[in-house]
This record gives structure tokens, sequence and C-alpha cells, in this order.
């Protein structure tokens, strides 16, 4: 797998302001910017596991930034929330024991007992497996794999990604924006996508001509952009992102957290958790995604089944793969 040029480091990750917070690995599978906790996109459902309820449960709540990251540290631990103290929670959260008795009291609650309450009747879950006896490689791997177990619980409800799928192959060109950590998703994705759409831009170098890129594919039919954000969120992004919907673009983003600083800049946000147990993120889930919606962009494409087979036709003529 490829990697960015720098790949968002958890010790810098973690002392970001709280708007970025503790990570989430959401089950809300489309959420709409606009400052909300979270929105679903398209009537878009939520999911039956215990994250996607509490995902629900957030719904509709304006959350100051300590609240967004209890609420990441919540949804990411949704199997063991119900079994936590307050106390605990704030530790997880890294925040103040009174921050986590607000946010219950945020959400209508009397206080976190009752709030504790509410989860165990519905979201009943037993605690995760120990994985303590794990070294940090181990637990590393262990993280991803449960960060992959999630995205396929929001995958449940395809309309969200299929949604995203459609506007990607209308968009003519399209262009697909990807900065720092995120710049090696951006490559990724617009790699693959030029071999089934006839006009694919990648945008991952950030500075003044990213505006003027913006510009000139709005210019050339541009309807949608893509965009890929991952902690740490730099401004850029989220200033270029306001430029694009400025410029009539609807923005489709795969990002972190619903709760990410993008959601604001986003039509529909697609999140995909990111690893943070070794020194630099990880990143599967949201590699992964990206290659959900080519598939997904791809059902959108009538041609795209001949484009990759003439590629491969002249790819055997010109010897071009060892195989």
């Amino acid at each position: 797998m490829e990697t960015g040029p720098d790949s968002g480091g958890t010790s810098e990750a973690n002392g970001a302001d709280d708007t970025s917070g503790a990570r989430a690995d959401d089950r809300s599978a489309g959420a709409s910017g606009g400052g909300d906790a979270s929105g679903s996109g398209d009537g878009a459902g939520v999911s039956d596991a215990p994250a996607g309820r509490l995902q629900a449960l957030f719904e509709g709540h304006r959350l100051t930034p300590t609240q967004r990251r209890i609420a990441h540290s919540m949804v990411r631990r949704a199997a063991d929330v119900p079994f936590l103290s307050s106390v605990e929670l704030a530790e997880l959260a890294g925040v103040s024991q009174p921050s986590v008795t607000r946010f219950a009291v945020a959400l209508g609650f009397d206080g976190y007992p009752a709030l504790r309450r509410h989860l165990r009747e519905v979201a009943p879950a037993e605690p995760a497996p120990d994985t303590g006896s794990y070294n940090e490689y181990q637990q590393a791997v262990e993280a991803e794999i449960e960060n992959l177990r999630h995205l396929a619980s929001v995958l449940a409800d395809p309309r969200p990604v299929e949604r995203a799928g459609r506007l990607l192959a209308a968009s003519r060109p399209l262009p697909v924006l990807g900065l720092r950590a995120a710049a090696s998703q951006a490559y990724g994705f617009a790699y693959f996508a030029a071999k089934v759409h006839p006009d694919v831009r990648l945008l991952h170098e950030g500075g003044t001509m990213v505006h003027d890129r913006i510009d000139a594919a709005v210019r050339a039919g541009a309807s949608t952009l893509l965009c890929f954000a991952l902690p740490r969120h730099p401004r850029e992004v989220v200033d270029t992102l306001a430029y694009a919907k400025e410029a009539g673009l609807t923005v489709v983003t795969v990002a972190d957290s619903a709760f990410a600083p993008v959601a604001k800049v986003s039509d529909l946000l697609l999140p995909a958790a990111v690893g943070t147990g070794l020194a630099f993120d990880t990143v599967c889930a949201p590699m992964l995604l990206g290659r959900v919606l080519l598939e997904a962009m791809c059902d959108g494409l009538p041609d795209a089944q001949a484009r990759l087979e003439e590629f491969d036709a002249r790819a055997a003529a010109r010897s071009l793969f060892v195989e």
C-alpha cells in the first residue's frame, strides 16, 4: 500500500484540538455537513450494530468540541460503553468527569447513570475480548480488523455509497482531492478510476494552484468533487472544500469520522476509521472504502466493463505485465 507524505502520527493527532479529538469508526453510512453531530444523507438508515445505535442517539444534537470527543470515543468502543463508569469514559476520551455528565444532560438524560441504563437497554453487548496479552504490533492489527468490521456494518446500508457512485460517474471531469496524509488515498483512487472514467483529475498538491484547478474543472463541466480527508486535518482541505462548494460542486468526502472537521463542508460524508495504535496512523478502512466507491462508480458507468477489457487487450499486446 502506498503511503502519504505524512501519515498523521498519533502523538500529534491526539494532541490536536477537540474538534478532531479521539477518533471514531462511525457506523452512520452517510453524514451531511452542517454543524450537527451527524446526519444521514438521502434517507440513509442506521445500522442495527451498537455503534449505529449510538450514532442515532447523537443525531440532531449540537455538541461542543469536547462533547464530540466523548461521542467519538463512545462510537469507537461501542461494545464496551454500556459497562463503563463516567470516570472510565472520561479517561477514555481524555476529558473531565464533569464533562461526561454534561454530555449526558445535553443528550436529554438526567445524568450519566441514566444514559448508561439507556445504553444497556437499547444496545446490549458483551465487552470486547481482552487483547491485553497481545504485543503492540498485534494490537494495531486487531484494531484495524475491528475498523474493517465497522466498515462492513456501515455498508449494510448501501444507499449512501450508491448515491456517491452515481455522483462520481456523472461528473465529467471528476476532480479527486487528497492532501498530505490523504494524498496516497486520492492517488490510488484516481489511478484506478482513470481506467473506467473518461476524465479524472488528481488534486494532491495544495497551495494557490488548487483553486485554479477547481475552477478549470468546473469550466470543463465537473459537477462533483471527491475528497479523501484524514487526520491530522489540514486547514487547507477545509478551505478548499468550501471553495469547491461555492464554485457549485457537490462534495463527496471519505473521512475518518462523521464528526471530522470536513463534515461541515461536505454534501455527503462517508466515514471509515483510522487506526491510531502505532506512531503513524493506519488507514486500511479508508482505502477499502475508496475501492468500494470505485465499484459503485463503475455501476454508474455503462461502458466501464468495455473500457477495462480494452485496457487488458492493450496491456497484453504491449506485454505490460509479467504474469
